[in-house]
């Protein structure tokens, strides 16, 4: 079973998104995985790793970005790509999405494949209790992602435990 073992608040400057926008009806049993691995086979990645490089006042530039965006009575949005410094170059065939200098509400859910996927209502309730309030986009909408960091989710402890990092963007 996976549990939230750390929750914190983190800056971050201003960041581009890189990366390639799905919805809903990309979703196969509910879930994006085989867009991911339809990214890695297809080196999709390689060019976003250039792009971004090492962000000054980011630790975690070079983790890969699953970004999703909501709105009530508005459709889902679900990205796939990574982070960039700000004004980065976009690579063909790719779209992007800015972000101000802002904060981002963390946990680190722990545990085993497929248990850590899909935790961000309990994610942000931690996050509500801990006074995290939600930043919106200027048409009212939240930003949040999971975020596959090295070696945190790549390296499983000794009882086969990963940790994915559930992200909101906050005030």
């Amino acid at each position: 079973m996976a549990e939230i073992i750390k929750t914190y608040r983190q800056e971050v400057p201003a960041l581009r998104f890189i990366g390639k926008e799905y919805s809903d009806s990309n979703r196969v049993d509910g879930m994006y995985s085989h867009l991911w691995e339809e990214w890695f086979g297809a080196g999709r990645f390689e060019p976003l790793e250039k792009a971004a490089g090492v962000i000054p006042g980011y630790d975690d530039s070079d983790a890969y970005i699953g970004l999703m965006r909501w709105k009530e009575g508005e459709p889902f949005e679900y990205w796939i790509g990574m982070f960039a410094p700000e004004g980065a170059s976009v690579p063909d065939g790719y779209e992007s999405c800015d972000f101000p200098k802002s904060a981002l509400g963390v946990c680190w859910v722990k545990g085993k494949e497929p248990d850590v996927y899909m935790k961000e209502d309990e994610c942000m309730a931690r996050f509500k209790v801990e006074e995290y309030a939600p930043w919106l986009d200027a048409q009212g909408a939240m930003w949040f992602m999971e975020r596959y960091g090295c070696p945190r989710f790549t390296d499983a402890d000794e009882n086969g435990d990963i940790i994915l990092d559930i992200c909101q963007y906050i005030k």
